[in-house]
């Protein structure tokens, strides 16, 4: 008979939240640099039909809100959801990958844009999804990790919730 396998300790997982913490900000923060340098502002250029890149500047948080906040409101804004998520992943169970892959997104992505804030002021942003009459909104790399991030949380609940619930019958 085996030994009882026992589930991963908060510190034992804290080197993959790192790594995925530190490669989701690295990838994020050499695109920026390459749309900056690289990327004309307010041109669209197209890539494929429905998609083009399109450089500009988000002075708020998500979807441009809260704009008028100064740099360091949202700055403490974000540090504070930083806070909030790594307190959400130390407290949910080991074996819970998927909300942990999740969690680490969310960070990485929200780290992205703090970064951007407190070294120009302003969010990088360069993807578009349009149409000849629609257009939704100007995001970035970092904004689709804490998209990615939050959904793969959901998605954990979701499963957790199912097994559960069948578990019971």
């Amino acid at each position: 008979m085996s030994p009882p396998r026992s589930e991963p300790s908060a510190l034992s997982r804290l080197m993959p939240m790192l790594l995925l913490v530190s490669a989701s900000v690295a990838i994020d923060q050499v695109i920026k640099w390459l749309v900056e340098t690289r990327l004309p502002f307010h041109e669209l250029v197209p890539v494929i039909p429905m998609f083009a890149l399109y450089r500009t500047w988000n002075e708020g948080i998500a979807f441009s809100m809260l704009g008028g906040l100064p740099d360091t409101a949202l700055l403490a804004l974000t540090g504070l959801v930083i806070i909030f998520v790594l307190y959400l992943w130390w407290r949910t169970p080991p074996g819970r990958r998927i909300a942990h892959l999740g969690y680490a997104l969310i960070i990485g992505g929200a780290l992205g844009n703090l970064i951007d804030r407190a070294v120009y002021g302003h969010v990088v942003d360069y993807i578009l999804f349009h149409t000849e009459t629609w257009s939704f909104a100007v995001f970035n790399l970092a904004d689709a990790f804490i998209s990615i991030g939050a959904g793969l949380i959901v998605l954990d609940e979701l499963i957790v919730m199912l097994h559960e619930r069948k578990s019971r019958t």
